[in-house]
């Protein structure tokens, strides 16, 4: 067996998957979907092919030419960090039909129950697949280092709707004999049940699977872009005017990267348990609740979603090993739109907040420096224990290093080269930097690359944002640890971003009264802690500031 990434069972030595095609029922008192799955390989092929899958209940294999059953086995060991591998013995076939059911306890799937969702009538599910969850969903080759197209037919109660990472094509009445064995056909032709249908026609990684299914409604805010959430007007509207803008962003990121690739950019506002700020599905990006301020500072979340459009779903990080080509290229692409968008100053507040995370990240992994590196060894390791602000923040400190060294015309010059070169491509490290000394020569000369991608720490020519604004906020949270508090009139026009850089660099440990001054300034400073919730969930950073926590403890107690 030659494994091709230290999270996944697949075999480099095997066929690939091209295509998959999903029959999904949803069963809602049970927790359970009832599946089945055609997988279409690149080539046919003759002998054990491997499967990632976790807490699925396989029930057949089947070849779809002849209504065969084909032998599996899944395996009675358990990874606890891969899941099991289901093997499955091909004879001269290039496709064959899984049906299996998920498990409640899937590792990608959260099922509401109705006392969980704003209007308290229907249940609610959605899926998390980043970064080796969509084994949970389907069985397959659950790895970013390549790329398959999807088509789904998902049967639910008729009071509730689906949105997917992929085309809307109808919904409509089930038909017999459409579903792919997944269930029985008088289940799937039941009374009260529709079918959604969907297809993604462009190749992408699996974890960029998505589905959320339940009480939806939406609102269109610009030619490419609908908000969705649950259907409720008050939130609804909420949202619609908090992603207005949502157009002129699209539009600012074609500008410096190129044309947007994915015809929509539709946005769903989730429940709040749902654990990240935004999640970059294509063609309908995730997004919690907690980005809708009512200052419309929940953008630079958006803002960051669009730009994996660019960095992070057209060019992908092979394993993830390489995550900081996800992420470094796509928290730089985020702050470029913002800058072009919003002005320097609220790109600067970012990059500042960014720096303080980067240095605090330092410190939690002091024992074990591997994970400051931005080409990391995850062998053994679960990618979710180790998700950190590292590959977003050091990842963009190369980037910018990068720039200053030749300068920004050249570097969007080469950041559209990058990715007119490798677009639906999933690259690693070194394919980056050949690429660098490729179109900028002397590159190596100028910039210590090893020390960048495959050293610990901080490097030396690493820098904090230069900016008025930063400047003022950072020595106020320090003047703060003096004892000296800012006056009304230097926060009057603070948002949530000010707040936020404000927070990240007061002292660990206060007195009283001046945690008593903050809830003075009650509304803003509630504002940021939402702030720093939501960008801390989308990083699964568990270091909150403590004052922080004293202020929301203390508000709750007005």
């Amino acid at each position: 067996m030659a494994p091709i990434d230290p999270h996944s069972f697949t075999d480099s030595s095997h066929p690939l998957t091209t295509h998959i095609s999903l029959n999904l029922y949803f069963n809602f008192p049970s927790s359970k979907i009832h599946s089945s799955a055609l997988l279409t390989l690149k080539t046919h092929y003759t002998g054990d092919l491997i499967l990632d899958t976790r807490n699925l209940s396989i029930s057949a294999v089947f070849d779809p030419l002849n209504n065969t059953q084909i032998p599996f086995c899944l395996s009675s060991e358990v990874d606890p960090i891969k899941g099991q591998p289901l093997t499955v013995s091909l004879t001269n076939c290039n496709c064959f039909l899984v049906v299996y059911d998920t498990s409640p306890c899937s590792s990608a799937l959260q099922w509401l129950n109705p006392s969980q969702t704003f209007n308290k009538k229907f249940g609610f599910i959605y899926s998390q697949c980043h970064s080796i969850h969509a084994r949970s969903i389907f069985p397959c080759q659950d790895t970013p280092s390549f790329r398959v197209k999807y088509s789904a037919r998902v049967n639910i109660p008729w009071e509730l709707g689906c949105v997917m990472s992929a085309k809307h094509v109808e919904r409509r009445g089930p038909m017999r004999g459409e579903n792919g064995m997944c269930c029985d056909e008088g289940l799937w032709c039941g009374d009260g049940r529709v079918v959604e249908e969907f297809v993604m026609e462009q190749p992408i990684p699996t974890y960029l699977f998505a589905f959320a299914v339940g009480e939806i409604g939406w609102r269109e805010v610009g030619p490419r872009t609908k908000v969705f959430a649950e259907n409720a007007g008050a939130v609804l509207d909420a949202a619609a005017k908090e992603f207005s803008e949502t157009e002129d962003m699209i539009r600012g990121g074609e500008k410096l990267f190129g044309e947007y690739d994915w015809e929509r950019f539709d946005l769903l506002v989730l429940p709040p348990s749902f654990p990240y700020a935004g999640m970059e599905n294509p063609r309908m990006v995730f997004l919690t609740p907690t980005v809708i301020k009512g200052e419309a500072s929940g953008a630079h979340v958006v803002a960051h979603e669009l730009a994996h459009s660019w960095t992070g779903n057209l060019i992908t990080n092979k394993t993830n090993d390489h995550f900081w080509l996800n992420e470094g290229f796509t928290t730089y692409a985020e702050r470029r739109i913002i800058e072009a968008l919003q002005g320097e100053d609220a790109a600067a507040l970012k990059i500042g907040i960014g720096w303080k995370g980067l240095v605090d990240e330092m410190e939690r992994f002091k024992d074990n420096m591997e994970f400051t590196k931005l080409l990391t060894n995850q062998e053994g390791v679960d990618p979710d224990d180790v998700y950190s602000l590292v590959p977003y923040e050091k990842g963009f400190q190369f980037l910018w290093r990068i720039e200053r060294q030749i300068g920004r015309t050249a570097f969007d010059e080469f950041l559209k080269k990058y990715i007119a070169a490798f677009k639906f491509q999933s690259i690693d490290t070194s394919m980056f930097l050949d690429f660098l000394k490729a179109n900028v020569p002397g590159i190596e000369n100028d910039i210590d690359l090893k020390t960048w991608t495959e050293g610990t720490g901080i490097p030396p020519d690493a820098m904090e944002p230069v900016s008025t604004i930063y400047t003022k906020i950072v020595s106020l949270a320090h003047e703060f640890k003096q004892g000296r508090m800012p006056s009304e009139e230097e926060v009057a026009n603070w948002h949530g971003q000010e707040w936020q850089l404000y927070l990240e660099n007061l002292p660990k440990s206060v007195e009283a009264s001046q945690v008593w001054f903050m809830i003075h300034f009650q509304q803003a400073t509630f504002s940021a802690i939402i702030v720093i919730y939501g960008d801390r969930c989308d990083r699964f950073d568990k270091s909150i500031n403590w004052l922080a926590c004293s202020i929301i403890i203390s508000l709750f107690l007005l």
